[in-house]
């Protein structure tokens, strides 16, 4: 699949935390990715086809570990080459360490967009840790990913939430994205003290409590819908239509490994 792609980048800095925004534009699609510099922590290193993009806020930015929220390749693409130029140690879920030694199958698509994940070396991401000044927990957040986490900078009261938000009214996710552990991974992080977050995909969120909220609240309602569909006799592809009538460009070009359908289906799953 061949893409005519347009890329941009924004480096900004918010109080405590160093950031960059880089987007990358197809004819059918903006996709934007950031990464985050804080405490000497860098957290996601961007993809690999935004590379360009990504290395002057290397340059510039001041780190000394790198911790990643999960194995997608738009969060890892850069890993390889920051691990042979920096040195820094990489830190990862366990369950995903095997992964990061060895080459990655990524769907045409996603490579045409991101590009793959050169092996790197990783270790097991604990579930507190330091920095040079502060004091973080892991958060296990699955849903989008089994090993995804969320990172909480206790210290300075900051969440950085990976792919768990991205946007409040979800539309489409990826096949193997379980909708039942991304709401109840929403739900858990509210039980922790925090007063900023920052999304790898959105940025960060202005009134983030609220925001979080927000998105449990349109799940609930959405299952909602989805259940009395079902017990008018409706089958799963028959409200999927109904309630997600547009069709996201991604579907057709991921050749439907994102769709609205697997959300229908986990919620009627678990109804």
């Amino acid at each position: 699949m061949s893409y005519s792609v347009e890329t941009m980048r924004d480096v900004f800095q918010h109080e405590d935390v160093f950031g960059v925004n880089c987007t990358i534009k197809t004819p059918e699609i903006a996709m934007a990715v950031h990464s985050y510099v804080i405490d000497g922590v860098l957290i996601d290193t961007g993809s690999k086809t935004l590379r360009h993009e990504f290395e002057p806020f290397f340059k510039e930015a001041d780190f000394d570990q790198i911790v990643l929220t999960h194995f997608h390749e738009d969060h890892t693409g850069n890993a390889a080459i920051l691990e042979k130029e920096y040195g820094a140690p990489i830190f990862i879920h366990q369950m995903s360490t095997h992964l990061t030694p060895n080459e990655t199958r990524v769907p045409l698509y996603r490579k045409a967009v991101w590009g793959g994940v050169e092996p790197f070396s990783s270790k097991p991401l604990p579930r507190t840790f330091k920095s040079r000044n502060d004091d973080w927990t892991v958060i296990d957040t699955p849903g989008h990913t089994k090993d995804h986490v969320a990172l909480l900078n206790e210290s300075k009261g900051i969440l950085f939430t990976g792919d768990l938000f991205i946007t409040p009214k979800t539309k489409v996710v990826i096949v193997d994205e379980n909708i039942l552990d991304t709401l109840d991974s929403l739900k858990k992080i509210l039980i922790f003290q925090f007063e900023d977050i920052y999304c790898q995909h959105a940025g960060r969120l202005k009134k983030p409590h609220q925001m979080i909220q927000m998105k449990i609240d349109y799940l609930e309602e959405l299952e909602g819908k989805i259940l009395n569909l079902r017990k008018e006799g409706k089958d799963v592809h028959t409200i999927t239509a109904e309630l997600f009538p547009k069709i996201n460009p991604i579907v057709q070009a991921s050749n439907t490994e994102w769709s609205p359908l697997h959300i229908v289906r986990a919620f009627l799953n678990r109804g």
